[in-house]
């Protein structure tokens, strides 16, 4: 703790909506305070609770702020127990969405308050760069959820998670590291992937593809990891409901890396029409047999300024499909020749191209 410079340090960020008022951000507002060996942890700028059911009750508060600390200082030392939290001191007022009081509605409670550990690393990135990642998709991506009449039995039946598993984002990169890909976010580590098969056989349904989504993580001298795309098609009419969050608030980057792609749903009609949503929440929608949905989950953010990353390293982000030539070229001042699977460096493009951006930055 007394490595950390005395000081205030704030940062914001915001959530979607509730699901209620569409479109509506909800803040997510931090203060940190470090004197000596003491640290606060200030969310009164927290937006109040909700109409929807995003409110957290205060323990989830308090876990977010104990597992930010933790992370902070001391990760891998253990045992971990009350002792481990005496330097920390935690404002939380009554009434926030991570504090709600009945009659607030809990059960989507476990999403915001990963956004906040997230607001708390960005707060401190500028007192300790070598404690912190860039941000991350911060959502399990679970929200999406179908219901079908089974032809056989005439039962309902609903599909958790979207019938199709989970596929993890991406999480942000920190200093000395590319962030990782298709992982799951930060409170939800007892949440598991379901293999494509086993998903297949629980439900009528047909996963079109589970793939890394090129792009998706932010530029940096340490990449962004990636996030996934999870197609499904529906072999029998269904209804269709989505409640994602994060689909607004990029996930951001650090000491001059670029944001990484956020989270996002779409419908996919037979005709092949692809339907999009101003949001993550979409409200039940008729799906009708052959049609589809996806969930596009966010990437990490980079760490550092692009330009510094090695222009090998970006060849091979190339070579093994995580960055386009374009996003090289765009993000990184790399030019790239491709010819079918076969890419090669420019060196000398590249380095009147990175002059030529390092100028207009001037």
């Amino acid at each position: 703790m007394r490595t950390i410079p005395d000081d205030a340090y704030e940062a914001e960020s915001f959530m979607d909506d509730d699901g209620v008022i569409l479109g509506k951000h909800i803040p997510v507002r931090v203060r940190v305070e470090v004197h000596g060996d003491a640290i606060t942890f200030d969310l009164s700028g927290v937006g109040a609770q909700v109409a929807g059911y995003f409110n957290s009750g205060p323990t989830a508060g308090r876990s977010a702020c104990e597992g930010a600390f933790k992370c902070l200082t001391a990760p891998l030392l253990l045992p971990i127990n009350e002792g481990s939290f005496r330097p920390l001191t935690i404002v939380l007022p009554p009434g926030r969405v991570v504090s709600a009081t009945k009659p607030a509605a809990l059960r989507w409670w476990m999403t915001i308050p990963q956004t906040v550990v997230d607001t708390i690393f960005k707060a401190l990135a500028p007192a300790g760069p070598e404690r912190v990642i860039a941000g991350h998709h911060a959502d399990l991506a679970s929200g999406c959820a179908y219901g079908y009449l089974d032809p056989e039995t005439g039962r309902i039946l609903a599909g958790a998670h979207g019938g199709a598993g989970l596929a993890g984002g991406g999480w942000g990169a920190k200093l000395g590291e590319d962030g990782m890909n298709a992982t799951v976010c930060i409170n939800d580590g007892d949440t598991h992937n379901s293999p494509v098969e086993a998903c297949e056989a629980k439900a009528p349904l047909l996963i079109r593809q589970r793939a890394l989504r090129q792009d998706s993580g932010g530029a940096g001298t340490w990449r962004g990891g990636l996030g996934v795309v999870q197609e499904v098609e529906v072999l029998t009419p269904a209804m269709f409901d989505s409640r994602v969050e994060r689909t607004l608030c990029s996930p951001w980057g650090l000491q001059g890396g670029k944001a990484a792609l956020p989270n996002g749903v779409y419908v996919v009609r037979q005709d092949s029409a692809i339907e999009r949503f101003p949001t993550g929440k979409v409200n039940p929608l008729r799906l009708d047999e052959g049609d589809g949905y996806a969930v596009e989950t966010g990437g990490g953010g980079g760490f550092g300024a692009p330009f510094e990353r090695p222009a090998e390293q970006v060849l091979r982000d190339v070579t093994s499909g995580y960055v386009s030539v374009e996003a090289a070229r765009r993000d990184y001042g790399i030019v790239i020749n491709a010819q079918g699977r076969h890419c090669a460096l420019d060196v000398e493009a590249t380095e009147a191209l990175r002059r030529e951006m390092a100028g207009k930055q001037e």
